[in-house]
């Protein structure tokens, strides 16, 4: 007779010990924006030696949050997953904020709160800004845009709770703009965004709609943060065609 091997209940308490540690910590939020780094990148990013930053990514790798692959004689690491990426946004939901001890974490903790990459999609500022446009505009049905703690949207929710759809507007203005979308992919899903505590879009539309606006050239990723630069065109382009002006960092 077979014997089945049942598991018991999760064990967050693993989880919640990798994400202890600042330096790795450090390393997820750095590839929270979907890219692959080497592993000398990210021990920088962490502030430690190359041994301990080795040590960090095997650990957070045997754990299944980050995933490598090999280019030559380099190792890149990435999240292993969209789960990985909301699991961090989830984490930043509760956490305390940081403390600014330099003008220089000022103004990139502000960029990041303008406009940021959220795994494949945009956040901050921007991000509920996009959406909110369409919203506006009547490209997207089925809610508001806002985050209710009290009501069918969860603060750490990605995307099922709140039925936002694309309109035949909506289907029009995408098609209009160039956006692509990735194959197999939900068309709307949302997050609630930590800093605006608001909904960005997520999902195929979100990824197409980084995806459009980097081939314009009106957004530009930062070389060492998550966050995201709208260019002199694209202050322009999301004046003129979503109607909105943020205020540069």
């Amino acid at each position: 007779m077979d014997t089945v091997r049942l598991g018991g209940d999760t064990d967050i308490a693993a989880v919640g010990a990798l994400v202890a540690d600042p330096g790795r910590c450090r390393m997820l939020l750095a590839l929270a924006d979907g890219r692959a780094l080497p592993a000398g990148r990210l021990a920088d990013e962490a502030g430690v030696s190359a041994a301990t930053g080795s040590s960090h990514l095997g650990k957070l790798t045997a754990a299944g949050l980050l995933a490598v692959e090999a280019r030559g004689r380099h190792r890149y690491f990435r999240l292993a997953g969209p789960e990985v990426a909301r699991l961090i946004e989830a984490l930043q939901q509760v956490a305390p904020v940081a403390p600014v001890r330099s003008l220089r974490q000022g103004t990139r903790a502000r960029a990041l709160r303008v406009a940021r990459s959220c795994y494949d999609h945009l956040a901050g500022r921007l991000g509920v800004e996009l959406m909110a446009s369409m919203i506006e505009r009547g490209q997207l049905s089925g809610g508001d845009g806002g985050f209710d703690p009290a009501g069918r949207d969860l603060p750490v929710g990605y995307g099922h709770d709140v039925g936002y759809e694309l309109t035949a507007a909506g289907h029009e203005f995408v098609a209009g703009f160039g956006v692509r979308f990735p194959a197999r992919r939900p068309l709307i899903r949302y997050c609630v965004d930590w800093s605006e505590q608001r909904h960005h879009l997520a999902g195929g539309l979100g990824r197409g709609l980084l995806d459009r606006l980097v081939e314009t050239g009106w957004i530009r990723r930062a070389d060492a943060t998550r966050a995201v630069h709208v260019t002199e065109a694209g202050e322009r382009g999301l004046r003129d065609v979503f109607g909105i002006r943020l205020e540069a960092p």
